[in-house]
């Protein structure tokens, strides 16, 4: 995958982050549970590119 592919991974994760926040502050559990359902998504997908970059060496 490309260097859009890890932009984009990077930024699901980090809009998970500002999801939690804003669900923490205001008390919404559903947005805090969205929030870091979105951080896990971007964290696997990370992991993924990890993993075909280490096999194209």
């Amino acid at each position: 995958m490309g260097l859009g592919d890890k932009i984009q991974n990077a930024a699901e994760k980090a809009g998970g982050k500002g999801k939690e926040a804003a669900g923490s502050a205001t008390g919404d559990e559903s947005l805090k549970a969205e929030g870091q359902a979105d951080q896990a998504k971007g964290d696997v997908k990370q992991a993924g590119e990890k993993v075909k970059d280490a096999f194209k060496d």
